[in-house]
């Protein structure tokens, strides 16, 4: 057998450069590159390697180990799952802060490559500088706390082991159910220690992304249950893009004149603007979509998996008749709220399920429902409008919205993750753009924006990217503007500056509570307390220090100036909004489950209690019975 003696990182980055991805005929790479900082962990094992052959694998110097992870979130996320970035990191608080984003990356299942370092494999020098010790587990580490966050963890202690472990980990980076965080630990030794390879171990090897097809007898059935139904709803999510299910939706749709409805990952699946595109659903959904849920006697939810959300903590479907329909590649999300499993590839239960509505001679939805349809997306679109409209006052968030729509068009890449910015987006952004728009909702983590803009540009260097962020998660996570400006990558971020955490304020006030530690105040030397004046923070010049170009703007005429400018502009841009943190989009008859306290000795927390029983009342965990296709 012809061998190659060559390091485990060494073997690493020439296995992992010959990998690929393929789906119906389009191939390509499948690892676009690294990202990460180097420490003492890895930077004499993979690091060298890295640096030997910079022809195999792109590597890009980021700022936070953290924020690299959501930048490999968002190319990946972009490239629709067929394409992942590595991450490597130290060993200790490099490794652990890659944590979140770990997270992140399998709620969202998104596919993402770590490779933090670990402790010596040998043991000898222990502990290490900042190896994590246990007294009665002498072989845990700090990278064991990847394990509950990933889809697939193994600790590397023996070269040969990369054998079996490495195609374990391209699997599961590539299977559409199983994908999420993939983390191969490695001890700082093991890394430059030399092995006998077999050359055949770095011969190109082709991965192909499988569409399953929906069973018969599931299909038959749930053709029978949509025909059977008199206001039938398609809720649409993540799944749906990433099966590129974007044609067969709309035709389904058109078809049967079938309303659909949006979540936050599968808003962009049908144009903005298509009459059967009734907008956003659940807690931070519209008018036109909570009503049509309410009522609803038939849900086919598509490439979803039912967040609280999305449900409204299940108050949104209201009909006591309702039955349901999942058509999910993973069983474990078709199986959600007891109803029919289609489990099957988006697209290929899309076009099945319509073959089996015409072999039925399903004639769609009545007269009557699709007057109502058209009436409430017309209903719609004037709140909208309302919401939008110029104003008397300062800036207002909704008012930012639709000027940067206006400006960057509806086939932008608009980006966004937490705070009250992604309910709003929901609602309000316009988008013909199937991959245009771009939220982090599963995690909803704060600090993933400004990475994200870095991983879309990477994954489409042609792509118009918008980056939206609350001062709060700018403060938090804003270092990667540097990345941006060293790779010449161009985006704009439209910074909205509300003074603190007001989507929590808002929640904190709904919930009965008095205003405490949101806003970004000073302390008061008179009370004690963090309610002072506002804390001036200067946005421009800090983020003008890092490399951008900056702008601010506070009245409606500035703002579209300088997002006009910012458009024109190259490298990274930075537009600074102060919007009236107290003008907020209300919300549609949708609601979301956030405890109150049972007792307590203020009058509006008490009047919220009854609020929250009211809503609590409502909810429908159990919603029909199970039944098998």
């Amino acid at each position: 057998m012809k061998t190659e003696r060559l390091t485990v990182a060494q073997a690493l980055v020439r296995f992992l450069a010959a990998q690929r991805v393929e789906r119906d005929g389009q191939e390509d790479r499948l690892v676009h590159g690294v990202l990460g900082i180097f420490g003492h962990g890895q930077v004499a094992g993979l690091g060298v390697a890295l640096a030997e052959r910079p022809d195999l694998l792109r590597f890009i110097r980021v700022q936070n180990e953290q924020a690299a992870v959501h930048t490999a979130i968002a190319f990946a996320k972009h490239r629709r799952r067929m394409g992942v970035l590595a991450v490597t990191s130290s060993i200790g608080p490099g490794a652990t802060n890659m944590l979140t984003g770990a997270a992140a990356a399998t709620v969202n299942r998104l596919p993402v490559l770590l490779l933090p370092s670990d402790y010596f494999a040998s043991r000898i020098p222990d502990p290490v500088l900042q190896q994590l010790e246990h007294p009665t587990q002498h072989d845990v580490s700090a990278n064991d706390a990847f394990r509950p966050l990933s889809r697939f963890f193994t600790r590397i202690t023996r070269p040969e082991q990369m054998l079996d472990a490495l195609p374990q980990a391209m699997r599961v980076l590539t299977d559409p159910v199983e994908t999420g965080a993939v983390v191969v630990s490695l001890p700082e030794d093991v890394q430059a220690e030399a092995y006998d390879w077999p050359a055949a171990f770095f011969a190109p090897r082709v991965w192909r992304v499988r569409r399953p097809p929906p069973e018969p007898a599931a299909v038959a059935r749930a053709a029978e249950l949509l025909a059977g139904s008199q206001r039938p709803l398609v809720v649409v999510g993540g799944g749906v893009r990433y099966s590129q299910a974007e044609e067969a939706l709309r035709a389904f749709a058109e078809a049967f004149g079938l309303p659909v409805v949006e979540s936050q990952a599968g808003k962009g699946a049908l144009p903005t603007e298509h009459p059967l595109n009734l907008g956003p659903l659940g807690a931070n959904g519209g008018l036109a979509a909570n009503r049509l849920a309410r009522r609803a006697d038939l849900v086919l939810a598509v490439g979803t998996r039912l967040g609280d959300f999305v449900t409204a903590s299940k108050t949104a479907f209201q009909n006591p008749d309702v039955r349901f329909i999942g058509l999910n590649v993973a069983p474990f999300d078709a199986a959600k709220m007891s109803g029919l499993m289609l489990v099957a590839d988006a697209r290929e239960g899309l076009l099945a399920l319509s073959a089996a509505l015409k072999e039925r001679n399903y004639p769609g939805t009545g007269r009557t429902y699709r007057r109502e349809l058209a009436r409430l997306k017309a209903r719609w679109e004037e709140e909208v409008k309302k919401l939008t409209a110029p104003g008397d006052g300062g800036l207002t968030q909704a008012q930012v919205i639709a000027i940067a729509n206006r400006v960057y068009g509806d086939d932008a890449v608009v980006i966004n993750a937490a705070g009250s910015l992604p309910g709003d987006l929901l609602k309000l952004w316009r988008t013909n753009n199937p991959l245009g728009y771009h939220l982090e909702y599963g995690y909803s983590t704060m600090g993933y924006e400004i990475a994200a803009g870095l991983g879309v540009r990477l994954a489409d260097p042609e792509a118009r990217v918008l980056v939206f962020v609350g001062d709060g998660s700018y403060l938090m996570m804003n270092s990667e503007i540097v990345t941006a400006v060293a790779e010449g990558l161009d985006f704009t971020v439209l910074l909205v500056d509300n003074h603190g955490f007001q989507s929590i304020h808002g929640l904190q006030r709904s919930v009965g509570s008095p205003s405490f530690g949101n806003e970004l105040r000073f302390r008061n030397p008179k009370t004690g307390l963090l309610d002072g004046e506002v804390v001036p923070v200067d946005f421009v010049q800090h983020a003008r220090s890092m490399g951008a170009k900056t702008w601010r703007a506070v009245t409606l005429e500035e703002l579209e100036a300088a997002l006009q400018e910012a458009k024109e502009a190259d490298g990274v841009r930075v537009v600074v909004a102060e919007v009236d943190p107290e003008a907020r989009v209300p919300n549609f008859e949708g609601w979301w489950e956030v405890p109150v306290p049972e007792v307590s000795n203020l009058t509006e927390v008490r009047k919220a209690r009854r609020a929250f029983e009211r809503g609590k009342a409502k909810q429908r965990p159990v919603l029909q019975p199970a039944e098998e296709a």
